[in-house]
């Protein structure tokens, strides 16, 4: 095994702007508000053997990645992505969240089918069990197609959007089907947040979707943290991400998992871009604007220069691995009344697993998984990290 491991912080690296450089402290906060609906699936088939690629630091890799598929020099290509969650919450009642709902994706193990025809041309398709939902961009044709209802809806991008954000894979409001089900989108999310308290790693005996790759590994330095590591793996050849795992302490499975099972960096045939609707579909038409783009923005939580800041009524505390998510809420948020069904299901799964507690900062609910820890306070709080309960009591006392 080829490896070699940093501990003085992060190797500098070419940095482009990329339109979503988010901070990991906020996809960890999504990850808590939507965390009870979990299962465990297989995990995806790695092999290790003996290095067949020549040795490569940390530093090196980052500016072969930055070169190819985070700053949007992708090539041709077309997989199956597998993914698995494995939090350590009993799973939702089967039946109880829509497969395509992005809360599903916390549930179980999801198969996304992938292909990638270059900057205008992509098509990602979400399976469930009896149903399937496809995004397809082909030049300005965008359709949006769910084969639960039979519907058919045609996205067209604005044009003022399109001269701002001219690569736009996929538009930023199409709910039905997330448009960043890929290996690259969450490595793109982990590379733009190391700083000095990551220690990382490299090893060139993986081999994932029977390729060769390398795998960086990103550790958290401080034991606060409930991460043990972060490994990604990037593809011998071309340095596109392969597969991105998430593993908690003391834990042999990724809590959370995207990879590739199957891959081919060729371009994809035309007629995997080409959507006619069925016999019997419902057309409609929807036009995406800058307001749109920014009502998503705001919901994702964007940097800076995309929306300002965090979503409404979120704040954070720390940075980093250790970082906490603050929010308030109101007992009705607390007995899941008030929203979607799916939100409503993970409310009561994540009540269900608390248990009361209380110190010098008060008293409230804590719920514990692998990965990530909740506080709900009496006083109407809901912290959330990837932490250790001791780290979310010490914000809860700074009112």
């Amino acid at each position: 095994m080829s490896s070699n491991v940093h501990d003085t912080g992060p190797p500098s690296r070419p940095r482009q702007a990329r339109g979503r450089a988010v901070r990991w402290g906020v996809p960890i906060a999504a990850l808590a508000v939507i965390a009870a609906a979990v299962g465990t699936g297989p995990v995806i088939a790695a092999v290790q053997g003996d290095p067949a690629l020549p040795e490569r630091t940390a530093e090196q890799l980052l500016a072969d990645v930055a070169r190819s598929g985070l700053s949007g020099g992708m090539p041709p290509m077309s997989g199956t992505v597998l993914q698995t969650s494995s939090l350590g919450l009993p799973a939702l009642p089967a039946g109880t969240t829509d497969p395509a709902s992005p809360l599903s994706l916390l549930s179980g193990a999801h198969e996304v089918k992938v292909w990638y025809g270059g900057a205008d041309r992509q098509r990602i398709a979400l399976l469930g069990r009896m149903s399937e939902s496809n995004l397809i961009r082909n030049g300005d044709q965008v359709w949006l197609y769910e084969s639960s209802g039979n519907t058919a809806t045609r996205l067209k991008i604005a044009d003022s959007l399109l001269r701002e954000h001219g690569n736009l894979a996929t538009p930023p409001t199409a709910k039905a089907v997330p448009t960043d089900l890929t290996p690259q989108a969450f490595a793109a999310q982990a590379i733009d947040a190391i700083d000095d308290q990551t220690t990382i790693g490299v090893s060139s005996d993986v081999k994932v979707a029977d390729r060769p790759a390398y795998q960086l590994t990103l550790a958290p330095k401080s034991a606060d943290s409930l991460v043990k590591e972060i490994r990604i793996a990037l593809d011998g050849e071309n340095r596109v991400p392969l597969r991105f795992q998430v593993y908690a302490k003391d834990s042999i499975e990724p809590a959370f998992e995207f990879g590739y099972t199957s891959v081919t960096f060729t371009p994809p045939a035309p007629e995997n871009f080409t959507f006619t609707p069925p016999a019997g579909a419902k057309v409609q038409e929807r036009t995406i604007g800058e307001r749109e783009l920014a009502e998503a923005a705001k919901g994702l939580g964007e940097d800076d220069a995309h929306a300002g800041s965090l979503p409404e009524g979120l704040t954070v505390q720390g940075d980093g691995w250790t970082s906490v998510a603050v929010m308030r809420v109101s007992p009705g948020d607390l007995q899941g009344r008030g929203g979607e069904g799916d939100a409503n299901n993970v409310a009561q799964s994540v009540l269900s697993a608390a248990k009361q507690v209380s110190g010098p900062w008060g008293s409230g609910r804590l719920v514990r998984t692998k990965l990530i820890t909740v506080l709900l306070t009496d006083d109407g709080r809901m912290l959330a990290g990837a932490v250790r309960p001791e780290v979310l009591y010490e914000a809860a006392g700074r009112k």
